[in-house]
């Protein structure tokens, strides 16, 4: 067994952030910058150590985690009977008590095991038998909200027991309450904002904003709110050591900011989408620092001579082709006429109408909006040619 278990106050332990693809260096930093100890970068996952106080800031303060797994010890496995056998004799009491619910979830990658249904099943029946053994009282399982969720990860005959600190995933920040056609997962929406380098010196601009998850994300980053502050429970609040007055102080730190934040601003042709939005916006508590407009892209005008655009135009799902090849140029068409001197930033699962912007690409970004390939393109917009822009000189060559 090779996790230790004590909880004294103040003591390192490993834990494994779990993240989007792509997002694994901008984790490692925002992880860094909390003060946890970064061990390894994994593919969509972070492993790191911390105490009891890391556990809680990241769970809290991290954009771009999705959950953190507080491995509890490991054990080889190559039949039920021994994979039974070391759940069993775990002190499962020092966990959790027998009056909480919990799960169990499991991931199997293993020759042994076929089926990580039955694994799971196995996992919860030792448990339960330990509780029943030493109390006389099995405990409830809950698997839509378990107190105490358990996390199995099989990897050939390697078992690894993990208790997830988090619950539901850490993209449910709770502002959410209405969502467009295809909203962005808001864990996604805060990396994407994290890779443009926004930090709220420079205006910030969805002019596609739909639902406003991209526009409320920047402002959370831009103004230092933590994604947690908005109410969430997590499941380490439900675990034995758990430490509520230091949970407390947590909560009600803001990290500080050290430059003056720009106007933040969005704006949709869908007056639907825009309603939405303003709810969204309302319910993060943003209605000061967000401006919503409806209004097309290619309406707009904007005062801001420099800025930041981002935007997840469709992906032609329930568009036409001739039609979505048409948005996109659109896209390119009014960048080159009206935003001279912004970067843009173009996140699409649609490569072909991506290549319809016309512009060419200063950075590619390969990322998945769930199961879908996307790419996140960046186009530096200028006045002139490039070192003109710089230079100020030969202003009659136009090169975007």
């Amino acid at each position: 067994m090779d996790y230790k278990t004590e909880n004294s106050e103040g003591e390192s332990f490993e834990m494994l952030a779990k993240t989007l693809f792509g997002f694994e260096d901008i984790l490692s930093k925002e992880i860094k910058s909390l003060g946890g100890k970064i061990l390894a970068k994994e593919n969509r996952a972070v492993r790191f150590t911390g105490d009891k106080e890391i556990l809680y800031k990241v769970n809290y303060h991290a954009r771009t985690v999705l959950r953190v797994l507080r491995p509890l010890f490991v054990f080889k496995a190559e039949n039920e009977r021994e994979l039974y056998k070391n759940i069993f004799n775990y002190s499962w009491e020092e966990v959790f008590r027998v009056d909480q619910t919990f799960a169990v979830n499991s991931v199997v990658h293993s020759p042994f095991f076929k089926h990580s249904h039955y694994v799971a099943l196995k996992v919860k029946d030792a448990i339960v038998d330990r509780f029943r053994r030493d109390t006389g009282i099995r405990p409830s399982v809950n698997t839509n909200e378990p107190d105490v969720p358990v996390n199995i990860h099989l990897s050939n005959n390697r078992c690894t027991v993990s208790l997830d600190g988090s619950g539901e995933s850490l993209h449910k920040r709770g502002y959410r309450m209405g969502h467009g056609a295809a909203s962005l997962n808001e864990v996604l929406a805060a990396g994407l904002v994290s890779l443009t380098g926004y930090d709220g010196s420079l205006p910030f601009i969805d002019p596609m904003c739909g639902s406003g998850t991209l526009v409320i994300e920047a402002a959370l980053l831009a103004y230092g709110i933590p994604p947690g502050s908005f109410g969430r429970k997590y499941s380490f609040q439900n675990w034995l050591d758990y430490d509520a007055g230091l949970f407390k102080k947590i909560s009600q730190e803001r990290l500080k900011k050290e430059v003056d934040v720009q106007e933040i601003f969005g704006s949709d042709v869908s007056d639907k989408q825009i309603r939405v939005a303003r709810m969204n916006v309302y319910n993060a508590g943003l209605m000061d620092k967000i401006k919503l407009k409806e209004k097309g892209m290619e309406e707009l005008r904007l005062k801001f001579p420099e800025g930041i655009m981002l935007m997840n135009p469709p992906y032609g799902e329930r568009i036409k082709p001739e039609h979505i090849n048409e948005l996109y140029s659109m896209i390119g068409n009014t960048l080159k006429r009206n935003f001279h001197g912004y970067t843009a930033w173009v996140f699409s699962g649609n490569p072909g109408s991506l290549k319809k912007i016309g512009l060419h690409s200063s950075e590619k970004h390969l990322l998945y909006n769930s199961d879908i390939k996307c790419q996140f393109r960046k186009f530096e917009l200028y006045q002139g040619s490039k070192k003109a822009s710089k230079t100020g000189t030969n202003p009659q060559e136009k090169r975007i």
